[in-house]
């Protein structure tokens, strides 16, 4: 299977599938594709559709699979881009509601991090995403995206919802902002991520939320002229 990801930042994911191979991708993900390609719907039985809730993903997975050779197109939800990851060669974690599309061989579990704390103030999660098994991956990242890779021991200051993914081999923790005033008027929220190496990060300079803000500015609200 061969793939090409364009049109940054409003993202396609176009999949050149043979006769015989499937993916397995979001519900809606689907933007247009070749006559010989049908789906199928499967929710994974009560227990996957109860961790699919947990992390916001759709309770169902769409599975397309090609009776012969077509082109299948799968678009981004909203500005940004889209990112590969062979799982085959370095399992991943990653922010929840990432998931795009896979390769039948991944695997997707809940990622429990190790503290509380980081998943209730950090704001990448409590619950997030680990891909595992064999095959490709492809995640939506908020707004373009920039890679670091940490030494051991090694870590970076990130603010809240920046983290998209990372390697199974970082760590993430949480650090409180320190001064009554610079949490007043900062305007960073009460805590920073630290990730610590070694591995891979992959920051996104446009989480979800914080656009979600700044659009909210401009919406017309009750009562407002």
């Amino acid at each position: 299977m061969r793939y090409d990801i364009k049109h940054q930042p409003f993202t396609i994911l176009t999949l050149n599938m043979e006769a015989g191979e499937s993916i397995k991708c979001q519900s809606g993900a689907m933007a247009w594709m070749s006559p010989g390609i049908h789906m199928e719907t499967k929710t994974g039985g009560l227990g996957g559709m109860f961790k699919k809730a947990l992390v916001g993903e759709s309770l169902a997975l769409n599975h397309y699979i090609a009776d012969r050779a077509g082109e299948l197109t799968l678009a981004k939800h909203c500005p940004g881009d889209i990112m590969a990851f062979n799982i085959s060669e370095t399992p991943i974690i990653a922010q929840k509601t990432s998931f795009l599309a896979s390769t039948e061989g991944v695997n997707m579990e809940i990622y429990l991090q190790k503290k509380g704390a980081v998943g209730f103030f950090g704001g990448e999660g409590f619950l997030m995403q680990k891909y595992t098994g064999s095959g490709y991956a492809w995640l939506e990242i908020d707004g373009a995206v920039e890679m670091r890779e940490l030494a051991a021991g090694e870590q970076l200051i990130v603010d809240s919802g920046y983290v998209a993914a990372m390697d199974v081999t970082c760590s993430m923790d949480i650090q409180q902002i320190k001064g009554f005033t610079n949490v007043l008027m900062g305007g960073e929220g009460l805590f920073n991520t630290i990730v610590t190496g070694p591995g891979r990060v992959w920051l996104q300079t446009m989480p979800i939320n914080s656009l979600a803000m700044s659009l909210y500015a401009y919406m017309p609200h009750p009562g407002s002229n």
